[in-house]
C-alpha cells in the first residue's frame, strides 16, 4: 500500500475507548498482547495515512478489504488497553453517512455509485454475520461534538504543544496534541449526571439525543476501560494560542452545573463562549 508521508490529518476528532486485555476474549487477547510490545507500532498519523491512500487508485477502495489487525495502546494504572482500529467497520459505517455530507455531483466524483453499492452489500452480508460489532473509535469532521465533552474534566485536559516532550504518538512526531483522558467509571456518571440536567432543563433536542446514543455505547464495553478525547487534526485548524486557551470541557461542565442550579444566564455566557470559540472551524469548513 502506497504511503501518503506528506500528508496532514483532515480536520477530525475522535473518541476513543481502549479496553484492558482481560474484555478480549482468546485468541485476540493474545494477539493484542503481542502487539503491544511491539516497538514499530504505527502512530494515528499512520491509520490516517493508510486510509487515505486507498482513494488514490482508480476505482478506490472506499473500505479495506481486509479489518486491520492494528491498534492503539495506553496504560491505564498499569494496566495495559488497546484500542483496535477496526478500520473496515468504520469505513462501512463512515460510507453511510456520505450522502448527508456531500452533493451528489462531489460524491459521485469521490466515489461512483457502482463502488458505494459493492461496499453497502458487502457490509450487509458481514453485518449478518457479525450483529453485535461496534467500533472502538468515533469521528467527527470539523467539530467536536459538545456532548463529548460531558464525558470529561477539564483537570483531564493534555495539551502538548509540537515540542516532542509528550507521551503521546502525535507529540513523539512533533505534532500537537490537545486530547482528554478518563476512566471509564468517570464518563458514565458524568453522562448520567449531564442527562438528569438536561431532561430537567432542556426539551429533548440534538444535545441530549446525541449523550444518550454516547452513554449507550460506553456500556458496550469493559468497566475498566479508558476513554479518550483526541483533538486529532483540529490541532492544525485552531491557532497556538486558541489551542492554549481552549477550556471547552470546562465551558460545558459551567454550563450544566448552571442550569442545574436555574442560572439560566450562567448557562447562556458558557454556551456563547463555546459557539465563539468553534465558530471560526466551521467557517473554515463552509470556505472548503
Amino acid at each position: 500500500m502506497p504511503k501518503v508521508s506528506s500528508l496532514i490529518v483532515p480536520y477530525a476528532s475522535y473518541l476513543r475507548v481502549y479496553e484492558p486485555l482481560a474484555a478480549f476474549p482468546e485468541p485476540e487477547r493474545g494477539h493484542w498482547a503481542r502487539y503491544a510490545r511491539r516497538p514499530d507500532r504505527p502512530s494515528y498519523q499512520d491509520e490516517l495515512r493508510r486510509s487515505l491512500a486507498d482513494l488514490l487508485p482508480t476505482p478506490p477502495i472506499p473500505v479495506p478489504v481486509h479489518e486491520s489487525g492494528d491498534a492503539f495502546v495506553a496504560d491505564l494504572d498499569g494496566v495495559l488497553c488497546v484500542c483496535p482500529w477496526r478500520t473496515r467497520l468504520r469505513g462501512w459505517q463512515a460510507l453511510g453517512d456520505l450522502a448527508e455530507e456531500l452533493p451528489g455531483p462531489v460524491l459521485e466524483a469521490v466515489l461512483p455509485a457502482v463502488v458505494r453499492h459493492q461496499a453497502t452489500q458487502d457490509y450487509e452480508r458481514w453485518l449478518t454475520r457479525n450483529p453485535d460489532a461496534r467500533p472502538w473509535i468515533r469521528t467527527s469532521t470539523w467539530q467536536v461534538p459538545l456532548n463529548w465533552f460531558v464525558l470529561v474534566s477539564d483537570e483531564e485536559r493534555e495539551y502538548d504543544k509540537g515540542t516532542g516532550s509528550g507521551d503521546g504518538q502525535e507529540a513523539a512526531e512533533g505534532a500537537p496534541v490537545l486530547r482528554y483522558r478518563t476512566p471509564m467509571v468517570q464518563a458514565r456518571r458524568r453522562v448520567a449526571r449531564g442527562l438528569r440536567t438536561l431532561r430537567d432543563a432542556l426539551d429533548e433536542g440534538p444535545l441530549i439525543d446525541g449523550l444518550v446514543d454516547v452513554g449507550r455505547w460506553l456500556e458496550e464495553f469493559h468497566p475498566r476501560s479508558l476513554v479518550e478525547l483526541d483533538y486529532g487534526g483540529l490541532v492544525h485548524v485552531l491557532p497556538a494560542g486558541e489551542l492554549d486557551g481552549d477550556h471547552s470541557a470546562a465551558d460545558v461542565a459551567e454550563g450544566i452545573e448552571a442550569l442545574r442550579t436555574g442560572d439560566g444566564a450562567g448557562a447562556g455566557e458558557a454556551y456563547g463562549r463555546l459557539v465563539e470559540r468553534w465558530r471560526s472551524v466551521r467557517d473554515r469548513r463552509s470556505a472548503n
